[in-house]
């Protein structure tokens, strides 16, 4: 698939697809048996990192242990548990994030502080540490024989990174991965990878969701994190399904160089370009697999004073709780989305918004106009939905991503800890 002037491409190989990089994912009982609930991304060599965090006070306590391992911006594998998100337990849970640090730092030698760890599941519920470890020298055990077999020449194509990609998810109904492939003016090319999870608890600021991003480019860490702040908040900052922001959301991303090319110039640009394309890409994975979701809503702001308005606006219609069961029950109900842009905090002048479902007029200057009631219904019960705002008043613009709010929703949450 190619996307536009910038000449990329997708690609197979998820989060392993970048040289120097490998991934797996086992079954380690962590919840539920039969499930893959471990998973290990590991480079070759060290790498330039860069992360993104909740925004919650309360976090988990392995983010508060990645946030120490990446102060000097260097990181070469990140751990990965789903089952038990490790929040909300103590010195336990402190403890049981360094010893997910120390099994991988000790079987694939590396130090510990290059160990990144994460986890996703229930909050408040003591980490089944064991079984955690021992998927963990499983992962580790499987991840370095593929690298032994690799540098002899000899590895086969394996679902490694896909197994990763299904560890990581908790009430995820699909799995998101990607990757991509950039050509550059010097020569060679340029490879991305990624993998995330999120279904329910998403909000702006990041809900339960995590995002891992690999790259063979050498671009230093600060650059990383410029950019991956960039990317987070025209994405994953810009999806809600439930109003709720989680306590272990992080947005990784890992440069380990090997491709030998160190982006400049247009290429510099058609990197970043990747990158933010390749996180909203996820985003749009986590909206359509909302809880509980059967519509994929889509709110576009445009006419804005500034950016940040835009943002305000189109965040506040997808996080409404009335715009979501209408578009549930496909119900053209406008008002209720001219509303939520009123209460979104955004400056703004509500006499000159115009207000489309598709390609459809429904409120032109801020009032209701005549149209086919058969016609929107047939609109909003595509499975996915555009909404979208002209506020006629500047130039800046925004999209934001969301999902209906249905029956099921209630039904998976109101029995999640059991």
């Amino acid at each position: 698939m190619e996307h536009g002037v910038e000449g990329w491409k997708e690609i197979e190989g998820g989060v392993a697809a970048p040289q120097g990089f490998y991934a797996v994912g086992v079954q380690a009982g962590i919840k539920y048996p039969d499930k893959y609930d471990v998973a290990l991304i590991y480079s070759q060599v060290q790498a330039q990192a860069a992360g993104v965090y909740t925004k919650n006070l309360v976090k988990a306590h392995p983010l508060y242990l990645t946030q120490k391992h990446l102060r000097n911006g260097l990181a070469q594998a990140i751990v990965v548990n789903s089952g038990n998100a490790n929040a909300c337990v103590g010195d336990f849970g402190d403890q049981s994030a360094l010893a997910m640090a120390e099994v991988v730092g000790m079987y694939t030698a590396i130090p510990q502080d290059d160990v990144l760890v994460a986890s996703t599941g229930v909050i408040g519920v003591e980490m089944p540490i064991e079984r955690v470890l021992v998927g963990i020298r499983a992962a580790s055990s499987e991840l370095l024989g593929n690298v032994v077999q690799d540098l002899k020449g000899q590895a086969a194509q394996n679902d490694g990174a896909h197994r990763a990609a299904l560890a990581i998810m908790t009430t995820d109904t699909m799995v998101k991965e990607h990757a991509y492939e950039l050509p550059c003016s010097q020569g060679g090319v340029i490879k991305l990878g990624a993998m995330a999870k999120g279904s329910g608890m998403i909000h702006p600021n990041m809900g339960t969701m995590l995002g891992f991003l690999t790259t063979d480019a050498a671009v230093p860490s600060s650059v990383l994190q410029r950019l991956l702040r960039e990317a987070v908040e025209e994405s994953f900052n810009m999806v809600t399904v439930d109003g709720d922001t989680s306590t272990n959301d992080m947005v990784l991303i890992l440069a380990n160089g090997t491709s030998g090319i160190t982006p400049s110039g247009e290429d510099m640009l058609n990197f970043e370009t990747m990158v933010k394309s390749m996180c909203i890409q996820l985003a749009k994975d986590i909206a359509r697999d909302g809880e509980g979701a059967s519509k994929f809503m889509e709110v576009s702001v445009s006419g804005a004073k500034t950016k940040e308005d835009a943002r305000k606006v189109a965040r506040s219609i997808c996080g409404s709780s009335l715009v979501k069961a209408a578009l549930f029950g496909e119900d053209a109900n406008w008002g209720r989305i001219l509303t939520a842009a009123g209460y979104s905090g955004a400056d703004f002048d509500p006499s000159i918004v115009d207000i489309f479902l598709g390609d459809m007029t429904v409120a032109r200057a801020g009032r209701g106009v005549a149209f086919s009631e058969e016609t929107a219904k047939e609109i909003l019960g595509h499975k996915e939905v555009q909404i979208r705002l002209a506020l006629n008043g500047g130039e800046e613009s925004a999209t934001a991503w969301g999902c209906d709010l249905t029956h099921e929703y209630v039904t998976i949450n109101g029995s999640y800890r059991t």
